[in-house]
This record gives structure tokens, sequence and C-alpha cells, in this order.
């Protein structure tokens, strides 16, 4: 019997494969997206009809707005892990200096009392938006640099929080409370994942209701927003009219809702129906089957951002478990506040709903954590597979 070479196979074109994405974690992310496109028209159309005699002007600058928001989402897609790690600490010192910058007279814009913008042309730019998504960054690679030391010391808990702390002064003085609280308590959440003990947290907590009671008690538009969220049928036609006027579009909507478009009270009486109350035209055309759907997309999203977040996590990869983690709180700890705000949960709140409420700023942040949230996932994916052994391939030997 006779030893013949057999030769190999020629290589032969490959058919191109889809990247392996989280894909339910995509759609999600776009089925909120054309859910809020949605809702901003319902919402906007008769507000745009009467202040700018342009029913779809609203509309128009949302579709740009998320038009712009997928660029950068896109864009974002593609930066390695690893920049973003080394990036941490300037972007946020970035974000920092952009806050102060707002507060300069003549280069902030100011809109009903709060200077949060600075104009760029046909945008505004909203600096305390982008730096949540900063925080989260820079905690994260923080607590990759310094794990014992968070885990151990007091020390290494105070260090992040003081540039937080900055920013978040800063943020205050715009004013813009909602964004500060959120953006805290991501902050604490992150670091109590990391290991921290729950001593300085106890302090922290303690120090920021301090804080918060204050501010409410020598802020007199503060103190008003927490007596009309108490009671708003104290005052149903001043203080507490808008949230009195989301209360009744709630229950308009009942169990299913009076169906897209029908709804009464974005056109003659809730302010800012298509912007921070976005969620009560949801449940006014929706009733309480949308409410239910909108926050298990919600729960869904964080229940996808925890499971790559767990994935990083056995690939020893913790950078990108902690930036996974905080995207997940933080993306739905603004979804909560938002509907606590309009069924009258919590006190009213200057937050937009994520990927739903009209507003470049949110829209783009938004786009951007999913993003990185995509490039997680993949990273993990690709590191997973190299981990595998893979079989030889070469001359095999037969026998004739």
């Amino acid at each position: 019997m006779a030893i013949v070479k057999r030769t190999p196979r020629p290589l032969t074109r490959r058919r191109v494969r889809p990247p392996q994405l989280d894909y339910p974690l995509l759609i999600c992310a776009a089925g909120l997206l054309a859910f809020g496109f949605i809702m901003v028209a319902s919402a906007s159309m008769s507000i745009a009809e009467r202040c700018c005699n342009d029913p779809f002007f609203y509309v128009i600058r949302h579709g740009f707005a998320m038009t712009l928001a997928l660029g950068c989402g896109l864009a974002t897609y593609f930066v390695p892990l690893e920049r973003w790690e080394r990036a941490g600490t300037v972007l946020f010192l970035l974000g920092i200096l952009v806050l102060a910058l707002v507060l300069v007279p003549g280069i902030g814009r100011s809109v009903n009392g709060a200077t949060r913008w600075i104009p760029l042309g046909p945008l505004n730019l909203q600096p305390s938006e982008f730096v949540k998504l900063f925080a989260v960054i820079y905690v994260s690679s923080y607590l990759v640099r310094h794990a014992t030391a968070v885990a151990n010391q007091i020390v290494g808990f105070i260090r992040p929080m003081l540039l937080i702390g900055a920013a978040a002064t800063l943020i205050l003085m715009q004013p813009d409370f909602g964004t500060t609280a959120v953006m805290l308590t991501t902050v604490m959440g992150l670091l109590f994942l990391g290991g921290a003990s729950l001593l300085p947290f106890a302090v922290l907590i303690g120090a920021v209701a301090t804080g918060l009671v204050t501010l409410v008690i020598f802020s007199p538009y503060r103190m008003k927003r927490v007596i009309s969220f108490l009671d708003p049928w104290q005052d149903p036609f001043n203080s507490g009219y808008q949230l009195s006027q989301a209360l009744i579009a709630f229950g308009r909507g009942e169990w299913t809702g009076v169906g897209l478009g029908n709804g009464i009270q974005k056109q003659f009486f809730l302010p800012e129906a298509h912007t921070d109350f976005l969620v009560s035209v949801v449940g006014e055309e929706f009733g309480l089957v949308g409410i239910v759907a909108l926050i298990g997309a919600f729960v869904f999203l964080a229940q996808r951002a925890f499971a790559i977040s767990g994935r990083a996590e056995a690939l020893n990869q913790r950078f990108g478990a902690h930036v996974a983690q905080g995207i997940a709180m933080w993306l739905s700890l603004q979804a909560f506040v938002n509907i606590g705000v309009n069924i009258g949960f919590l006190p009213t709140k200057g937050l937009t709903m994520p990927f739903l409420s009209y507003g470049s700023n949110s829209l783009i942040v938004g786009c951007m954590a999913v993003a990185i949230l995509l490039r997680i996932d993949v990273t993990m994916r690709q590191l997973a597979a190299a981990a595998i052994p893979k079989p030889q391939q070469g001359v095999r030997w037969v026998r004739a």
C-alpha cells in the first residue's frame, strides 16, 4: 500500500459575513429612536404651527439631529476601547473646561432662566450631556488603574470624586439639578461595583443629601417645584400646571390610549410636550400598554448592557466591563427619572427621555453610548474567538 500526498484544496472566496454585533441591542436602540421620531412629530406639530407657522419645523430639525446622531454613533463605533481608556481623564477635563465656558457671559446661551448651551451656528452645544458619558469613561479608566486603592483606601475613593464634584458644581450653577443627580448616582454606582467600601458612600450620601436639602430651602424656584410636586392640584393653574396637565394626559390614555395623533393635551395645555414631557403624550396616545412597553424597552437595553459587561469581566477586560455598567446605569436611571417626573413620582427636572425627546445633544450622546456598547461587545467576541485554539491546516497524508 503506497503513501500518497494529497494536495490542499484550492482557496475559494468566502462569503462576506455581517459583523457579529449584539443585534437585539441595536434593534432596541433603533426602535426607540424611530418611536421617538414619531412621537416628536405627533407632539410638536401643533406647537410648531403656532410658534413658527410651520407644523414640520421641529420634525425637520429632529430628523437632522437624528442623522447627525447616527453619524456620530457610527464614527464612535470605530474607535478602539484602548483609545477611550487612555483618553478618559483628558476627555473629562475638557468637559469641565467647556462647562466653565458655558457660564462665561457672552458665550453661554440662556433659555427660561437656565444657561446650559453654547451656540454653534445652527446647533446649540449642551456640554452637560457629554460630561455624563465622559464621567463614565473617566471613572472606568480610573478603576482599572487604581482598583486596589479604591477597594482599600478612602483616598482612592476621594480622588475621582474631586473632579466629579467640580463638574457637578458647574452643572448646578447652570442650573441643572437633574443632570447633576444622574451623573453623581451613576458615578457612585460605578465606584460601588468597582469595590469601594460602604463607609465613604455613607459619608458622601449624607453630604449630598444635606446639600440638596440646602439648595431646595434657599432656592425659591426649587422650593416651588417641590411644593407643586407634592400637591400639584393645590395650584393647578400656576406652579402645578405642568404636572397636573401631564397627569390629565395619563388619565385620558387609560389602558390603550386614544390613538396616535389624537391626543389633546399636547395641542393646547401641556407645555414642553415634545421635550421633557414627551412620555405624557405617549401615555395619552398609547395608554398604560404603551408606557409598559417603553419601560420594557429600557429594561431590555440595560439587561443587554449588563450582559456585555459580564462577558468583558469574564475575559478580564475590566475597562469594558465598567463602561458597560456605567452606560446601563446612566441610561436606565435617566429614563426612570424622566418617567418619574411625568407621572408625579419625582419633582420636575429638565431631563430629556433618552432616544425619544427632542434635542440634538441627547440624541448624539445616546447614539454614542450605544455605539460604545456595540464596540465592547465586538471586541469581547474577538478576544473570545482568539482564545479558542484553531485546528492546524496543512498537508494531509492518506493511504492509497
